[in-house]
C-alpha cells in the first residue's frame, strides 16, 4: 500500500481526477562502462518508442534515465534511486542478465514492475512476481545457435569459450552444448575467460592441433572481437559463432576483417519486421539516423510498448494492475515480432540469425520457437 501511495503521489492530477497528467518510468541502463554500447542502443530505441507513443491514457510517460556504469551494485542502487526518489511506476532495464537480477531484487521488494529489454538468462525472471522481459531466453537461443551450426554449417565439432564472470555467457554455453551434442555434434574443448581479459592465446593455442569446425564465443562483443582477431592471427580457420551479446557496432570496429563470416543469433532485423509497429519503427529509425536499426534498440522500444500496452489494458497507472496485465500479455504485436508471455514471464518469440559480411551485419534467417 505504501508503494502504491508513493507511486500515485508522482502524478500531477488533471481536471479528470481519475487520470494523472504525468507518470514517471525508471530506465536503468549501462550508459558507461564495459557494455555502454548496449545501453546506448537500448536507450535510443526507448526514446524512439516514446516519440511514436508519447502519451498513454492521456498521461505523459516521463523517462528517468540512470546510468549503472555496467556494474551490478550500481544497477541495484540506481533502481533504489528511481523508486524512492522519483516514485516511478515501472522500471525498464537492464541489458545484461547479471545486472537485471540486481535490479529485480529491488523490483520485487518494492512491488514495482520491471521489464528487461534484452536479458536472456532464465534466472532473471525465475520465481519473480514483478519481473518480465521483452526477449527470448537462452535455452531457445542456445538451440538456435547449435541447430544452425549442425544443420546450416554441417558442423560436427565445436569449442566453447565462456565468460565465467557473466551469468549470460555461462548459461548460453550450457544450452548450446546440450543441443549440439543431442544433435550428434561433439564439444571438443570448453575454455574459459573473464570480462576485460585481453590475451586469449593460451586458450586458442590448444585448439591449433585439433581445430573445431565451429568456435562458439558466448560472451559480449568486446571479447568476441578480440578472440576473433587472435584466432585468425594464430591461423585458426574455424567458423566463429556467438549469441546476441555479440551484436554491437564495436564488434565490427574492434574486429575488422577478423570478424568477417562471424554468425550470431539475435532478436531483430529490419528484413524480419513483420508487424505494423515494427515497420513504423524502422521508418522512424531510418528517418532519424539514416541507417538500419539494431536489435537492442528494437527491444528497448518493445519494453516501452509493452509497458504502454499494460497500462492501457489496466486502465490504470497502479503498479500492481500493470503487473497483472503484463502477466496476461498474449499475441502482442511488438517491433521485434509477436510476443506472448509464458508462465515464467519470458517472451515467447522468434529469433534471427545474422552474419558479418563486408563490414556489415547481414540478415541470414529467422527461426521460430
Amino acid at each position: 500500500m505504501i508503494n502504491l501511495l508513493l507511486a500515485l503521489s508522482s502524478f500531477l492530477v488533471t481536471a479528470d481526477p481519475a487520470l494523472p497528467e504525468k507518470a514517471k518510468v525508471g530506465v536503468v541502463l549501462s550508459m558507461t562502462g564495459d557494455t555502454a554500447a548496449f545501453g546506448d542502443m537500448t536507450w535510443t530505441g526507448i526514446q524512439i518508442a516514446k516519440e511514436m507513443k508519447p502519451k498513454v491514457l492521456g498521461a505523459d510517460l516521463e523517462l528517468v534515465l540512470v546510468d549503472n556504469k555496467s556494474d551490478k551494485i550500481e544497477a541495484a542502487n540506481a533502481a533504489q534511486r528511481v523508486v524512492q526518489r522519483d516514485k516511478v511506476i515501472a522500471i525498464l532495464g537492464e541489458v545484461a542478465s547479471s545486472r537485471s537480477m540486481a535490479i529485480s531484487s529491488v523490483a520485487e521488494s518494492k512491488k514495482i514492475p520491471q521489464i528487461s529489454p534484452s536479458s536472456t538468462n532464465p534466472l532473471v525472471t525465475q520465481g519473480k512476481r514483478y519481473v518480465f522481459r521483452a526477449c527470448f531466453i537462452d535455452p531457445f537461443q542456445g538451440q538456435v545457435i547449435a541447430n544452425f551450426a549442425l544443420q546450416n554449417l554441417k558442423a560436427k565439432t565445436a569449442a566453447l569459450l565462456t565468460d565465467i564472470a557473466q551469468d549470460y555467457s555461462v548459461g548460453l554455453s550450457n544450452y548450446f552444448k546440450t543441443t549440439f551434442e543431442k544433435g550428434g555434434g561433439k564439444v571438443i574443448k570448453e575454455l574459459r575467460y573473464q570480462t576485460n581479459d585481453q590475451d586469449f592465446s593460451p586458450q586458442l593455442t590448444v585448439l591449433k592441433g585439433t581445430p573445431p569446425d565451429v568456435l562458439v564465443i558466448t560472451g559480449y562483443y568486446q571479447e568476441a572481437a578480440l578472440v576473433s582477431k587472435q584466432a585468425r592471427g594464430l591461423g585458426l580457420k574455424s567458423t566463429i559463432l556467438g549469441g546476441d551479446g555479440a551484436e554491437a557496432p564495436e564488434l565490427l570496429k574492434l574486429g575488422g576483417e577478423a570478424v568477417e563470416g562471424f554468425y550470431f543469433s539475435t532478436h531483430f532485423d529490419e528484413k524480419s519486421a513483420t508487424t505494423a509497429i515494427g515497420r513504423k519503427y524502422v521508418e522512424a529509425y531510418r528517418a532519424k539516423f539514416n541507417k538500419a536499426p539494431d536489435a537492442l534498440g528494437a527491444l528497448g522500444a518493445d519494453a516501452y510498448f509493452m509497458l504502454a500496452e499494460a497500462i492501457e489494458k489496466a486502465k490504470s497507472f497502479e503498479p500492481e494492475k500493470i503487473r497483472d496485465e503484463l502477466e496476461k500479455m498474449k499475441g502482442f504485436e511488438a517491433v521485434s515480432g509477436i510476443i506472448s508471455m509464458d508462465e515464467k514471464h519470458n517472451a515467447v518469440k522468434s529469433a534471427v540469425v545474422k552474419k558479418v559480411e563486408k563490414g556489415e551485419f547481414v540478415y541470414v534467417t529467422t527461426v521460430n520457437p
